[in-house]
């Protein structure tokens, strides 16, 4: 006699139970965290006068022992300055 053989027949319920068991771990990891939107910044504008640069503009805004280096940082972010370049007349937003 001839014996039957049979191929193994392929089915979803493996793959439908992984999807489930990942869903059941990661939902309730997701809803737990909270996100906080930045606080809105505020700026100041000053006109740059001639003999004006960044240290010296960052010095007048900068508490005393504060890093000047990092408020001239701020100032080259805050208007997006692709140099320490200043130009008498122009407008700079200062971060508060």
């Amino acid at each position: 006699m001839y014996a039957i053989h049979r191929k193994p027949k392929f089915t979803l319920m493996p793959l439908i139970a992984l999807a489930t068991l990942s869903l059941a771990v990661t939902v309730p990891a997701l809803s737990a965290t909270m996100l906080h939107a930045a606080s809105p910044a505020t700026f100041s504008t000053v006109t740059v006068q001639s003999g004006d640069n960044l240290w010296k503009i960052a010095e007048t805004r900068t508490a005393n022992g504060g890093d000047v280096q990092a408020v001239v940082d701020q100032i080259i972010a805050a208007n997006h300055l692709g140099s320490a370049a200043l130009v008498p007349g122009q407008r700079l937003k200062l971060p508060q």
